[in-house]
């Protein structure tokens, strides 16, 4: 049964391997879905290290899909992550994302936060 606050026209599965085969190249993202309007997910693929380093008004957080990266913090050691592991970065805190060879990485984030931070 459907209640009046759910509107099936708009409820579909995402997948995810199909996002990732849809993806350019480095360092593109795509966003999945939208949260309470207050929250992002988005997919991006990582390899090399041109990143630039950023940050954030907001968290952001990491949770490595496939593959192996790191979270280069700006002061600290950095974070490995392997597939299914992730990781938050504070608010305010410089870092950029490394990977040798091609990852694949959700960004859970305020929908505003732009690509290269604030």
């Amino acid at each position: 049964m459907t209640t009046h606050h759910e509107d099936v026209r708009h409820l579909a599965a995402v997948s995810i391997p199909d996002a990732i085969a849809g993806l350019p190249g480095p360092f593109h993202q795509v966003s999945l879905a939208k949260v309470n309007d207050t929250t992002a997910v988005r997919l991006a693929r990582l390899e090399g290290d041109a990143f630039p380093w950023h940050h954030h008004d907001g968290d952001e957080l990491f949770l490595c899909w496939d593959g192996t990266f790191q979270v280069q913090l700006e002061g600290r050691d950095p974070v490995v992550l392997k597939a299914g592991e992730l990781f938050v970065v504070p608010a305010g805190l410089r870092h950029r994302p490394v990977a040798e060879e091609a990852a694949h990485v959700l960004l859970v984030e305020h929908p505003d936060t732009t690509q290269y931070g604030s």
